[in-house]
């Protein structure tokens, strides 16, 4: 049965981080918030949790599952060469809403790549996110809707769409209206691949001082 935890308080924090990372651990599902949309995730590495979140969005198994991470260390667990122009977009932007498209890992499962030998991660700008990641591993998150459904910005609608599938829905009130932006960073150019809150001509400023 579903168990939704607020957050507000050090005490009610605490309780929700602990539920959600124990859910995490038993290869369960969890609705919880980031400094953009409601998310739906599981641990990154869990081949048979992330192809449940597949199944509860209906994803077409063409598209990845994006990852959000607690700080840029993580990033070696799932990545193991990061593109060049990664640590100087990160400083930047990191923690915020820029997800960078990069190599994956050979632990990051079919699942959540799509086998496509890339991954999608971010640092979020929320605090309970990052330390949820910091406790539970980097995260699947993508949004808590079905496919084609508006994507969530409260606890509430994340519930009504997917709350059946998930264990803990943490509740951090309202949250933001727009998705992250997406930068490709495995070409020849980084490439933008989805327009969101971080302007793209932010992106490009950074991008003009990287060394080719």
């Amino acid at each position: 049965m579903l168990r939704v935890v607020p957050l507000g308080s050090a005490a009610l924090d605490a309780e929700a981080l602990a539920l959600a990372a124990a859910a995490l651990a038993r290869g369960e599902l969890v609705i919880f918030p980031t400094d953009t949309l409601y998310a739906l995730g599981c641990r990154a590495l869990d081949a048979a949790a992330a192809e449940r979140v597949r199944r509860v969005k209906g994803r077409d198994e063409s598209r990845p599952l994006p990852l959000v991470l607690a700080e840029l260390g993580q990033l070696r667990g799932v990545c193991p060469k990061p593109p060049r122009a990664l640590e100087p977009l990160a400083e930047r932007f990191w923690p915020g809403p820029l997800t960078l498209v990069v190599p994956a890992a050979a632990a990051v499962p079919e699942a959540v790549t799509s086998g496509s030998g890339t991954v999608a991660v971010r640092v979020p700008a929320l605090d309970f996110a990052r330390r949820l990641c910091a406790r539970a591993g980097p995260l699947v998150s993508t949004s808590a809707n079905r496919t084609g459904r508006p994507a969530p910005s409260t606890c509430e609608a994340a519930v009504r769409e997917v709350g059946g599938s998930a264990a803990v829905a943490v509740d951090g009130g309202e949250g933001g209206s727009a998705p992250s932006t997406v930068v490709d960073l495995t070409g020849a150019a980084p490439r933008l691949l989805r327009a969101g809150a971080l302007p793209w001509a932010d992106v490009e400023a950074v991008l003009r001082d990287v060394a080719p």
